[in-house]
């Protein structure tokens, strides 16, 4: 695992960007995982901007979304499907189809979350996923006590969760659906590399748990202490719990300069 503190979410959003046009440029075919929210809009800002600028392409490339609300009408503003094309996947030159999200309004959830499975492994795995981590430190939907092997399943949000996402949803939390599809922490290690962001102070105690305490399902981020390339990126702010900051630092400071994230 590589802590990466930066001065602030556009220096890491930028950071995150570089590493997904590398990846691009050397697998213009690479499959993607897609993350919700508001963490990640800056990366999806800076790639827009490599898109426009630098001719960045995503035309060959694949996508996966982390996850989908279960039983929000598919042209919902808040429906992770048009999130994705509001925020990214319409702003660039994926070709239509490439992005897919949990199938939330699928009669049969069990078998959409297989089918969700089969469709990933058969685009040969995701190549890069874009992380968030909830306040609880959730990642995905895969809320505490999550098995840290789950596959994509159906999950019930948490009270704390349905809070932080009513700022969505005109501060409405009874707006916010109870029940979602999301990728399992097992299908999320199984990504080729993971980058998780984290901007705030009020993510500072689950980015610390996260790094730093020990690996167990209550913090189910913690499971990313498990992959072989799992990259954290977090600003001074939510840095601000980690004992061994300025190592981290010092780290980041010292790479060559060959060596991306």
């Amino acid at each position: 695992m590589e802590v990466v503190i930066v001065d602030s979410p556009a220096a890491g959003a930028d950071l995150a960007a570089d590493a997904i046009a590398q990846l691009l440029r050397a697998k213009p075919a690479a499959v993607l995982g897609l993350a919700t929210g508001s963490t990640p809009l800056g990366v999806y800002d800076a790639l827009v901007k490599l898109h426009e600028q630098e001719g960045l392409s995503f035309a060959q490339a694949r996508g996966f979304a982390l996850d989908e609300y279960v039983g929000l009408p598919a042209d919902h503003p808040e429906s992770y499907r048009e999130v994705l094309q509001r925020e990214i996947v319409g702003r660039v030159d994926f070709a239509p189809g490439a992005v897919r999200t949990p199938d939330g309004w699928a009669s049969d959830l069990s078998a959409a979350c297989l089918d969700y499975e089969e469709a990933i492994a058969e685009a040969g795995g995701v190549d890069l996923q874009i992380l968030g981590i909830g306040t609880d430190g959730h990642i995905g939907f895969n809320e505490p006590s999550s098995s840290l092997a789950s596959p994509t399943r159906v999950k019930t949000l948490t009270v704390e969760t349905r809070e932080d996402n009513a700022r969505f949803f005109d501060g409405d939390m009874a707006a916010v659906p109870k029940h979602v599809l999301t990728q399992g922490i097992g299908t999320i290690l199984r990504a080729r590399h993971l980058v998780l962001l984290a901007w705030g102070a009020n993510k500072a105690e689950a980015v610390a748990a996260t790094v730093e305490g020990p690996v167990n399902s209550m913090m189910p981020a913690s499971a990313l202490q498990l992959h072989p390339h799992a990259t954290i990126i977090v600003d001074d702010a939510a840095a601000a719990g980690l004992a061994q900051a300025d190592y981290y630092r010092y780290v980041f400071a010292n790479k060559p300069d060959w060596q991306g994230i």
